[in-house]
């Protein structure tokens, strides 16, 4: 016992399986327990940065789709857009060549009417050249 309090004195210890240790055994198994704390720390913080990884990856390839998505929605606007655009171009054709067949159309209907007219004009000048022979 003197001796071991000599040894105590000069920081040496035995541990229990007899070993000389320059720490106390008690502050020895504290170490010991700190260390596997930190390594278990260590490891769970390595594991969080893996899943703060995997869920960075996931983030990125939602807003990867989400933007393709969204070029997809501009690109059928834009094309429902000239869509429209062009349905417009072609009523107005379309409203152009009405305009135009209704005024041939008036034409026509006029020039008829001449063409009864002198008709009419050319029976009763018939009529007359008969009657008169």
């Amino acid at each position: 016992a003197m001796a071991q309090a000599a040894l105590g004195a000069a920081g040496l210890h035995f541990d229990e399986v007899n070993k000389l240790r320059v720490l106390e055994p008690e502050v020895a198994a504290q170490t010991a327990q700190l260390r596997e704390e930190c390594r278990a720390f260590v490891d769970k913080t390595a594991e969080f940065q893996k899943i703060v990884g995997s869920l960075i990856e996931l983030v990125d390839q939602l807003a990867k789709a989400a933007e393709s998505e969204k070029m997809k929605a501009i690109g059928a606007r834009n094309l429902l857009k000239s869509i429209a655009k062009q349905r417009e171009a072609q009523e107005q054709q379309l409203q152009a060549l009405i305009a135009e067949k209704k005024m041939q159309l008036e034409r026509y209907r006029i020039e008829y009417e001449t063409l009864c007219k002198i008709e009419a004009d050319q029976n009763e000048f018939i009529d007359q050249f008969i009657f008169q022979k």
